[in-house]
């Protein structure tokens, strides 16, 4: 059974010699350069058709400089069809300035707030941030939603109030895998999955695990409540490389989730690895 062409929703690109991450500090397997010949290495013969490059969490007086690098990059390899930059929404509708500029790229179909990063917990209710995120429909723009356990609840108050926006929730909500936790994760992804405006990637699951010491069918569990509650026609696949290969290599991943879907249709399997993410995306399949 072929796997169809892949479209990586959540490919990460950075050089700590061209832009400065200061979280990538002290991390000696990502606190290097993560470039396109180490991400077509890890992925040869896979068959990636396009890929969908997420922010980085630059410093952010850096984020504008981040966009530009990655749409030059995009020139180089046309498979960077899609950008999720990062932008100042809790600016309130002042953020407009600065998405027009984030707009000068054609890629740019969303942007990315890192949620869990927040010390406030309530940040992203906060009637400034809300109506950043809100101002993004007039840019067409989606958000990326990056959350962890601590801050999943709010995610979902915050969601409800901006149905104009289209979402979509990284990393299956980053499920407290490495305790075994299952609830309330899985109450509140069936919650979150019952707004329309939402969609779910399945990507870094095993980064939320022991890194040398989770099993397959431990991520499984998690894979699969993620898929039941969003459904075959809002989830998509997001390799999250190079964070993963703290705990798993970008092939072991794609092999994983072949497994995991082997009981699917075919026509799930293609909405899963390429469709659903052509249409959320909005991502031409040729230039």
């Amino acid at each position: 059974m072929a796997r169809p062409p892949i479209v990586d929703t959540h490919l990460h690109l950075w050089d700590p010699k061209k832009l400065r991450y200061a979280w990538l500090d002290g991390n000696p397997v990502l606190d290097q350069a993560y470039e396109l010949d180490r991400y077509n290495a890890a992925t040869e013969g896979l068959g990636v058709e396009a890929m969908v490059f997420l922010q980085c969490e630059v410093d952010t007086a850096q984020y504008q400089d981040e966009a530009d690098w990655i749409a030059q990059l995009a020139k180089v390899d046309p498979r960077i069809r899609g950008m999720v930059a990062w932008a100042p929404l809790e600016k309130g509708r002042a953020v407009a300035a600065d998405l027009e500029r984030l707009a000068r790229h054609d890629i740019l179909r969303g942007i990315r707030r890192i949620i869990q990063f927040e010390p406030d917990v309530d940040f992203c209710l906060r009637p400034d941030f809300i109506e950043g995120v809100r101002t993004l429909a007039d840019f067409d723009l989606s958000f990326d939603i990056c959350v962890d356990q601590r801050t999943m609840a709010n995610a979902l108050k915050f969601a409800a109030q901006v149905p104009e926006v289209p979402m979509i929730l990284d990393h299956i909500g980053k499920p407290r895998i490495k305790a075994g936790e299952m609830e309330p994760w899985a109450s509140e992804m069936r919650e979150l999955a019952a707004m329309p405006h939402v969609v779910c990637k399945i990507s870094g699951v095993a980064t939320e695990a022991d890194h040398a010491n989770w099993t397959d069918d431990q991520l499984k569990r998690y894979v699969e409540v993620a898929i039941d509650a969003f459904g075959f026609d809002r989830v998509m696949f997001g390799g999250d490389w190079p964070v993963a290969v703290q705990a798993i290599e970008y092939r072991r991943w794609v092999e994983m989730l072949d497994g995991i879907l082997a009981s699917a249709s075919d026509v799930e399997r293609q909405k899963f690895w390429h469709d659903n993410a052509v249409r959320f995306y909005r991502l031409e399949t040729a230039r």
